[in-house]
């Protein structure tokens, strides 16, 4: 069986996206790995309706919403995707693959996290990194911002909004300038090597700091690192920009005609409505790029039928 569509990846933007096709009455297949970004969080924040969801409970729901629309959902790994004729053939470990006119690739990113001893265990649960996800489940505690580049007043300022206790644990060198921000609003700056975080009870309660006394803490934010997991769209070919990300058109399409990619594999920044949101457009242009499709073999069949008409009332 041939699907019109192959989404892989099965986050906020592939589910979305298949649900839309799904709807348009496309064959359409999820292939999900299985292994979200934000399985450690347990709230969502920024999505209409949806405010303090568990992510979780969101792609239970997205996976039966495909399903009901008669798309199909396979957690499996892709091991290999390339294009046969006009079509593409997706490969898994183990088993056969299948084929589709169409691909969108969906599969995210992951957090590439600060080496800091225990940072990683703590990690979705006190251990944070958007403001604007977690910065209302712990308002008015006693929050630390590990600073490990330039960018970490600015995410110590952003925090002071939620808290009147932010202390930042500044890494590198910081300027007069941001020292001074950074004073007018009451924000802590402490500087040293993060050597430990203080956990009692199976909650963060503070972080020690190489030659100073134990920082008292409730939550850490942090900026991670981000890599997409891209690598499908480098094996078929696809251009990437100067920063390393996939480039697209604002729909979605990549250089490789029928490629598309939607959510944070193409967009480092894109929180889960976004991604959702993202998903819906790409989804809209991958169907309007097959309409098109089905009208040209349309044509075709019709400009050969009276030639083959001709050729037997002849005979």
């Amino acid at each position: 069986m041939t699907y019109d569509v192959v989404v892989v990846g099965g986050g906020a933007a592939g589910l979305n996206a298949a649900s839309v096709l799904a709807q348009a009455r496309r064959r359409v297949l999820v292939i999900d790995a299985g292994t979200p970004r934000n399985a450690p969080a347990a709230r969502m924040r920024g999505y209409l309706s949806r405010e303090g969801a568990n992510p979780a409970e969101l792609l239970r729901t997205g996976r039966e919403e495909v399903r009901s629309y008669g798309g199909e959902v396979m957690e499996e790994t892709v091991t290999g995707v390339g294009r046969d004729g006009e079509e593409f053939l997706v490969e898994f470990e183990g088993r056969a693959g299948v084929r589709a006119r169409r691909l969108l690739v969906a599969t995210g990113l992951r957090d590439e996290l600060p080496p800091v001893p225990g940072l990683a265990e703590r990690w979705g649960r006190d251990v944070l990194h958007c403001p604007y996800c977690h910065g209302h489940e712990v308002r008015d505690e006693p929050i630390a911002v590990l600073g490990t580049d330039e960018e970490g007043p600015e995410h110590a300022l952003m925090l002071r909004q939620w808290s009147d206790d932010v202390t930042l644990l500044q890494q590198v060198p910081i300027g007069d300038e941001d020292r001074r921000r950074l004073d007018a609003r009451d924000v802590s700056v402490v500087e040293g090597p993060v050597t430990e975080l203080v956990v009692e009870n199976d909650r963060l309660t503070g972080v020690r700091v190489t030659g100073r006394d134990v920082v008292p803490v409730a939550a850490m934010f942090v900026t991670p690192g981000s890599t997409a997991n891209d690598d499908l769209l480098i094996a078929l070919g696809c251009e990437m920009d100067e920063n390393g990300w996939v480039r697209t058109d604002p729909d979605g399409l990549t250089s490789v005609p029928g490629v598309w990619a939607a959510g944070n594999v193409a967009h480092d920044t894109a929180h889960v409505i976004t991604a959702a949101g993202n998903g819906l457009v790409t989804a809209i242009a991958v169907n309007a790029d097959l309409v098109e499709a089905d009208v040209r073999a349309a044509l075709a069949a019709r400009a050969a039928a009276p030639a083959e008409q001709g050729g037997r009332r002849a005979s």
